[in-house]
């Protein structure tokens, strides 16, 4: 068993549109690019990696840095290591350690700059027959 460490090592964030105009609508996109994987001790891998959300057209970015330590068995390790040297990418647990630390803190960062976050947003649909009566037994008004 592995367990995976994150850790940011720096944040940025820049607002290109000035406060005062409204957005326009937008499209974002986030992307995660592992770096490396490097052996740093015998039962530890080191992974940086960078993060970054991007809103088109251009009014905005946010960036996340950081370092995942992998620790484990010195063999699950090894396998892991090895899959990286033959541009294999890394196992999902580290990825998805990865994702969500960063995706919180660009959540924030994003508040900070008055920008919206690199979530999709649900949508509320307006009901269209609100005649109907609800079939599990419980009365709603």
């Amino acid at each position: 068993m592995i367990r995976v460490n994150v850790f940011i090592n720096s944040l940025s964030a820049e607002r290109f549109l000035d406060i005062t105009k409204r957005l326009p609508r937008l499209q974002i996109s986030t992307n995660l690019n592992v770096v490396e994987v490097e052996k740093k001790r015998e039962n530890m891998l080191e992974v940086p990696f960078i993060f970054t959300v991007s809103y088109v057209p251009n009014v905005a970015r946010i960036d996340v840095k950081g370092k995942a330590h992998v620790v484990g068995d010195v063999k699950e390790l090894e396998k892991i290591h090895e899959a990286y040297v033959q541009k294999k990418p890394p196992p999902p647990i580290i990825i998805q350690s990865i994702m969500n630390v960063v995706f919180v803190e660009s959540i924030l960062i994003s508040k900070t700059i008055n920008m919206p976050p690199p979530i999709p947003i649900p949508q509320i649909s307006a009901a269209k027959d609100k005649t109907k009566k609800p079939s599990d037994g419980w009365y709603r008004a």
